[in-house]
């Protein structure tokens, strides 16, 4: 496992420590949810880039990545 050191601002680690978002758990929900959201924009982004014309292959293959990702992340959490 990875280990990760944060630099915050004190009053931001404060909150977020009452909050309970610095635990590992609640952490690693954060990133994926991000994670999940970063690989829905990206799918957005390509599908808008199609336009009416059809994917093209490299279009599609990011699609395919993208939705594979999201699938990933999902079954792992």
């Amino acid at each position: 496992m990875t280990r990760i050191q944060l630099s915050l601002p004190d009053e931001l680690a404060k909150a977020a420590s009452q909050a309970g978002l610095l635990t590992p758990e609640a952490m690693q929900a954060m990133l994926r949810e991000k994670l999940r959201a970063e690989s829905a924009e990206q799918l957005k982004a390509a599908w808008a880039n199609a336009g009416d014309t059809g994917a093209s292959p490299a279009d599609e293959q990011m699609i395919a990545e993208a939705i594979r990702k999201v699938r990933a992340e999902r079954k792992a959490a």
